[in-house]
């Protein structure tokens, strides 16, 4: 990459950054045990939407160990609402792998902890010299270095962000990229379009996930018997094989 083409756009994120930072409370740690919860929070869902869910999980599972003790049953009702619901399970999964094995040194190695995750734990908890790439940071890259391009690869994208890297500030570094990549948002028609791997996410209404949801928030009032549930079947079926729901005489209830 040229020099000068690669300072000139650091110089344009830290402007931004320097003007425009953001402040979010997950951000005031460098504990990767939160780290990893707002990680996994983070995951498809908009940062201001998971500000208050954060912060009440934090107040009831504030350590590994409180949250491996856990049930889902009662980790669910501080997740209900954000989505995704396996990623609660997640969470609880990898904190009983740490209370058990402690922090593994390749942290993909926890259950529902992948590249990127692992990464950016490593980033924002350790500030370790490592590149990760999510929405916002894309956006940036494929604004700035593909401007005529289409079906970008996040292999072309790594070989920027690589030569891009100020040594020493990958956290500060890269909480500069998501800030600048909203932004972009906000102001560009979507870069993101142009790159390979682009989807639009399918609606919310009458989806599967939807049914999902209503079948966890009904669990979590009560138990119900198989026959108030038996429209969906099969997704309770799919629900008790991830662990997120049990039957036992005769009735569902939240794991």
């Amino acid at each position: 990459m040229d020099k000068q083409r690669i300072a000139k756009f650091q110089k344009i994120v830290w402007d931004f950054y320097k003007k425009n930072k953001r402040s979010f409370p997950w951000r005031e740690t460098e504990n990767p045990y939160h780290i990893l919860v707002s990680e996994i929070m983070l995951q498809q869902t908009q940062t201001d939407r998971v500000v208050p869910y954060y912060k009440r999980w934090m107040k009831q599972f504030p350590n590994v160990a409180a949250l491996s003790q856990a049930t889902f049953g009662e980790i669910y009702p501080f997740w209900q609402g954000l989505g995704y619901n396996r990623r609660a399970l997640f969470l609880k999964k990898a904190a009983e792998y740490i209370t058990t094995n402690g922090w593994p040194e390749n942290l993909a190695d926890m259950p529902g902890v992948g590249p990127y995750t692992a990464n950016a734990v490593n980033i924002f908890a350790y500030n370790k010299p490592l590149i990760c790439i999510e929405t916002n940071i894309r956006r940036v890259y494929i604004h700035h270095f593909f401007e005529d391009k289409k079906d970008i690869t996040d292999k072309q994208i790594l070989k920027i962000a690589l030569a891009a890297a100020p040594k020493d500030r990958a956290r500060d570094w890269h909480w500069a990229l998501m800030d600048y990549g909203a932004y972009l948002k906000s102001v560009t028609e979507n870069p993101n379009r142009r790159h390979k791997a682009y989807a639009i996410q399918s609606k919310f209404e009458g989806s599967i996930r939807q049914t999902r949801g209503r079948i966890l928030k009904s669990l979590a009032t009560g138990a119900k018997t198989s026959r108030q549930l038996k429209s969906s079947m099969a997704v309770l079926k799919t629900l008790e094989k991830e662990g997120l729901v049990v039957y036992n005489k005769g009735k569902y209830a939240l794991a």
